[in-house]
């Protein structure tokens, strides 16, 4: 507060005045470093005479004149203020507010050496001064607490064993901080032996194609690792940072003796020599794959060995790894072999296998495709289908034309019987042909002399144990000649019918003979019975009331102890020409009338005769006759009428009468002539009640 005289009388008017404000500024700026100094400075406005008080810490301090105040660190760092005063209004200033002085610790030096671990004497070492913060440091050096005063640069190299001892470093700079703090102590301390390397390696006996690592180790750090083979004093094959060394795929020429050493530094110091390690190798043991039986074509149900041979592979310690579709499957097996039985459909697809010897494999072997088929069937033929007297027939059996070592066995069928075996829907039973039990490697089978109708199946087999094919369908033999235990009759009695027209057919029964059945083989296959889609049954006549061309095929009668009838083929024909030819062979020396017929009418028509499409008679009055047929007379017949259409074929057989059947001929002449009398008036009577009621045709034989 001041106090002054008015100018308007004489009294006193008093002021109140704010004190002077002090603050503090120091220079340089912080941070602050250990051993320096400082120079703070109180400012206070407005006057100039002031006499500043300092205060650290709270606690007064120096008294200057000057308004600059030099302090020395680390010693009087803390909280600083300052506060003048003076003679006169205002005597004082305001305290400033507080100023800290905190110190910031110097960076601090580091010695590191290369190489770290243990120095060898013979050695050249570099010594790093590292110094955080700053880049812009002159580096002293000290050795025993002796600067160098010829090393200023942050590394130095010296030489072992002459320079070992501690050492240490600092750096100096020339803007804040100025110095750094002395690094620690390090002592180079030289071993006063030469290190020694140890070689191993991972394997010694490999395979071709194998890799193999060598290892070099050494009792310290930081060295380069030199590789020889053959001589440990030739010219290294290859030098690494690392202390291993990977031979990949190798071959034969790289077997032998290796060697390492190890080096570091500049010039390079060495190790001794390790001792050297053998390595051995070979070529890879080749894995060949068989499979057995080696057929093309292998079908369900058969067995099957797959093995696993190893050539090349030395001694047999082998174990056996096996790959289906390139998948593991059997990881360990101390055999060779692999062995399906019974092989099935799923077991399909590519095979290989591989040996294994501890930790060493042979090569893969190559795939073998296991392909396999649903059981077969094989297909019978039979040639000739249709039987001559004495005639021989071959039976051929087929199973799968791509597949191998097959045996064939041969059956004849006769009706379903329990206790033999039977095909597949037990149609039938089979009986084995006495002199093929044992089963044959020809395909065929000769049936001579081939004797009557009957059916025959054939089946194959072949491994160990036996895989049988199932069986063949069967297929007939036919025989037109009657036989002494049935016959097969029919009517109208020609080959050729016409469609929509009525046939009966009848197995007239000879002797003991029962249990017959009526048989058909078509287009469609073959057929038994007289079943309700044929027609109808009465006694042993089968009527078909109504002919289809699939009416056509093959008929014959057999029993239910395998006796088979006489076969005819009948055609039925949806066309207007029919040719009546004999349904039964003809004897040579027979007569023969073959009549050419119109569905419409009753009697024959004009039309040309054809004999194995060759013409032999042209418009004649529907019908020719063959006085007496030979062999030659044998073959295809058809007629064919100009303004009605042409019938199908027909086959005639004509059987050959041998030499030696004259004596029974005359002897069945004498026995007939006993019974001539009695038979003679039944015949001529029925005779001209035959012609009276059908056109003398085809047939001028008659059967009894």
């Amino acid at each position: 507060m001041f106090c002054t005289l008015s100018v308007y009388g004489i009294y006193f008017v008093c002021v109140s005045t704010a004190l002077p404000s002090a603050s503090v500024s120091v220079s340089p700026q912080g941070p602050f470093y250990d051993g320096e100094t400082v120079t703070l400075q109180c400012d206070i406005p407005d006057y100039t005479d002031w006499t500043y008080y300092w205060y650290r810490n709270n606690q007064p301090g120096h008294s200057t004149h000057d308004k600059t105040l030099t302090i020395s660190l680390p010693d009087l760092d803390g909280q600083h203020q300052c506060q003048g005063t003076r003679r006169d209004q205002p005597q004082q200033s305001q305290l400033s507010r507080a100023l800290s002085i905190q110190l910031t610790a110097l960076p601090t030096a580091s010695v590191r050496v290369s190489p770290q671990g243990l120095l060898f004497s013979g050695e050249t070492v570099t010594l790093q001064c590292v110094i955080p913060d700053y880049t812009d440091w002159t580096y002293y050096w000290y050795i025993n607490n002796q600067q160098l005063s010829s090393q200023t640069s942050e590394t130095i190299t010296i030489s072992l064993p002459d320079q070992a001892g501690q050492y240490q470093c600092r750096g100096k700079r020339t803007t804040r901080p100025q110095w750094s703090n002395p690094s620690s102590s390090l002592p180079i301390i030289v071993t006063d032996y030469q290190p020694s390397t140890t070689l191993t390696s991972d394997k010694e006996d490999i395979f071709t194609g194998d890799s193999v690592t060598l290892s070099c180790t050494v009792e310290s750090s930081g060295w380069k690792f030199y590789w020889y083979r053959h001589r440990s004093d030739s010219t290294p094959v290859t030098t690494t940072s690392g202390y291993s060394y990977t031979l990949s795929w190798v071959s034969v020429s790289d077997g032998g003796q290796y060697w390492c050493r190890a080096g570091r530094g500049d010039p390079v110091y060495y190790t001794l020599y390790s001792d050297p390690v053998q390595i051995n190798v070979t070529e890879r043991p080749v894995a060949v794959l068989t499979l057995q039986p080696n057929w093309t074509q292998i079908f369900s149900g058969e067995t099957v060995t797959m093995r696993c041979n190893i050539q090349g592979g030395g001694d047999s310690d082998w174990k056996y790894r096996w790959y289906k579709n390139s998948e593991l499957f059997i990881r360990f097996n101390t055999k060779p072999e692999y062995r399906i039985s019974p092989v099935y459909m799923f077991n399909s697809g590519s095979y290989t296998c591989e040996g294994v010897k501890g930790n060493k494999l042979s090569n893969t072997s190559d795939a073998v495709q296991l392909t396999l088929s649903g059981k077969p069937q094989p297909v019978l033929s039979v040639s000739p289908q249709w039987l001559n007297p004495g005639d021989s027939v071959t039976l051929s059996c087929e199973v799968d034309k791509t597949s191998t070592g097959w045996r064939f066995s041969w059956y004849r069928t006769v009706p379903y019987r329990a206790g033999l075996p039977s095909l597949s829907d037990s149609s039938y039973s089979v009986e084995t042909l006495s002199d093929s039990s044992t089963g044959t490697t020809e395909s065929f089978y000769t049936l001579s002399p081939a004797g009557h109708t009957g059916g025959y199946v054939c089946r194959a087999g072949r491994g160990d144990p036996v895989y049988d094919t199932l069986y063949s369908q069967p297929q007939f033999l036919w025989s037109g000649d009657l036989q002494p235990s049935v016959s097969l009759r029919i009517s109208p009695n020609t080959t050729q019918h016409f469609r929509s027209k009525s046939l009966s057919l009848s197995c007239e029964e000879k002797g003991n003979s029962t249990g017959w059945r009526l048989m058909r083989y078509t287009e469609r296959g073959l057929e038994s019975g007289c079943v309700s889609n044929w027609g109808s049954i009465t006694g042993s006549t089968c009527t078909i009331s109504y002919t289809y061309t699939w009416s056509s095929g093959v008929y014959w009668c057999e029993s239910g102890s395998g006796e088979y009838s006489n076969a005819v083929n009948i055609t039925v024909h949806a066309g207007d020409v029919i040719l009546e030819s004999p349904v039964h062979p003809l004897t040579e020396g027979d007569s023969v009338t073959l009549c050419c017929k119109y569905r419409t009418t009753s009697s024959n028509i004009k039309a040309d005769f054809y004999k194995d499409g060759v013409l032999i008679k042209n418009e004649t009055p529907g019908e020719m006759t063959i006085p007496a047929v030979s062999k030659s007379d044998e073959g295809f017949y058809k007629c064919k009428s100009l303004d009605k259409g042409e019938s199908p074929e027909s086959w005639m057989t004509v059987r050959v009468v041998s030499p030696g059947s004259s004596t029974s001929v005359l002897v069945g002449g004498v026995v007939g002539l006993v019974v001539a009398g009695v038979l003679l008036v039944i015949l001529l009577v029925l005779l001209c009640r035959y012609k009276n009621t059908k056109s003398s045709c085809f047939n001028n034989r008659i059967f009894l």
